[in-house]
């Protein structure tokens, strides 16, 4: 069985994804806090701006163990935690809660994973395009 290497996602490709979020949200007047963890769950980079609320930083967070621990952006995964979803019992099931609001995406390379980015801060809905628009150009 052979296996193809990817490059794993490095520390300056996580201050580049967020720098792009920073730069979106700052786009649309949205002060937010932006979190990117690489494939183990390791945080690479963090950015909370002093006007954000002080709770975002761990929505981020979250938002990107959540996007990366299921392999799958946030926002598709919202209603899978209502009752009888299929991950109805999963937030509270886990040592580190998941947060389960739009905002946090998976980031691949060679269609497989190697990170998460999480963005907190302004309406999920925007957190959600933030992020995306972060991953996007990272491509």
């Amino acid at each position: 069985m052979s296996t193809t290497a990817v490059t794993p996602l490095t520390t300056q490709d996580a201050e580049a994804l967020v720098t792009a979020a920073h730069q979106a949200a700052e786009a649309a007047g949205v002060t937010v806090s932006v979190t990117v963890l690489d494939a183990g769950g390791h945080l690479l980079a963090f950015r909370r701006d002093d006007r954000a609320v002080l709770i975002s930083g761990e929505t981020s967070t979250r938002k990107a163990y959540t996007a990366l621990q299921l392999n799958a952006p946030t926002a598709d995964l919202v209603d899978a935690v209502q009752p009888g979803g299929l991950f109805h019992t999963l937030p509270t099931a886990l040592d580190r809660p998941l947060l389960f609001i739009a905002g946090g995406v998976p980031v691949h390379r060679d269609g497989r994973l190697i990170g998460a980015i999480g963005v907190g801060g302004g309406a999920p809905e925007q957190d959600h395009g933030f992020a995306s628009a972060a991953v996007r150009s990272l491509a």
